[in-house]
């Protein structure tokens, strides 16, 4: 496994390296956190932080911050209602206009066994309050469809892909952008794994790829109220 991700790596920085100037020729990286804190039976809260690159490790593109409040109803299904903030660049490597956003957003997650793989369903109705430049502001609600279905390696690692469909209910072409991805989850210890990850972001005017490396943190506090 260390050398399939060594080379995962050493390719990855090769491509970077060859990259000609424009966004969809550069590999850029999401730097992640995400995580699931439990605070009783049923509820828990949920926090992530995103740093997003045009490239390696410069040219920032977006950052965001999310939090919200989960709630069991089975062991296979829960919801959780929250908000995040992001800011973003528009362009790459040229001066544009920054953009800001408050974000509402409900998830409908639904967890089902195939086999030896794990899916997880994800359906988010995500409400965008969005500022660009000093005067223009908008409001736009999206839909948003995540599959993402993991394959057990061994006791300390696990593969997955995962595809995301994004569509904007507000305009008459619904279709805005989709996800797709494939990487590796690194169990360092109970409360903590470790992501690699390469996604593609398809739009209809290009395809931007992404190196993604994250933390996952998961943590009980029931002990402790």
């Amino acid at each position: 496994m260390k050398k399939i991700l060594l080379f995962l790596s050493l390719s990855i920085l090769l491509l970077d390296a060859h990259a000609q100037s424009s966004a969809e020729d550069k590999l850029g990286t999401w730097y992640m956190y995400n995580g699931s804190h439990k605070l009783s039976e049923k509820y828990s809260l949920k926090t992530m932080a995103h740093l997003r690159y045009f490239e390696l490790t410069s040219e920032f593109q977006q950052e965001i911050y999310r939090l919200g409040v989960n709630y069991t109803f089975t062991p296979k299904t829960n919801l959780t209602i929250g908000a995040s903030y992001a800011t973003g660049d528009l362009e790459y490597n040229t001066p544009s206009p920054h953009l800001y956003e408050w974000r509402l957003y409900e998830d409908l997650n639904i967890k089902s066994k195939w086999g030896k793989f794990n899916a997880r369903h994800r359906i988010r109705l995500e409400h965008r309050f969005i500022h660009k430049n000093i005067n223009i502001d908008e409001t736009q609600n999206w839909i948003r469809y995540d599959l993402n279905v993991g394959y057990p390696l061994s006791k300390k690692w696990s593969a997955y892909v995962f595809n995301e469909l994004f569509l904007n209910i507000d305009r008459n072409k619904r279709f805005d952008q989709n996800w797709t991805g494939a990487g590796f989850l690194h169990q360092f210890n109970k409360q903590v794994k470790f992501k690699i990850g390469y996604l593609q972001i398809k739009n209809s005017s290009q395809v931007l790829k992404r190196l993604q490396l994250g933390i996952i943190l998961n943590t009980n506090h029931i002990k402790n109220i």
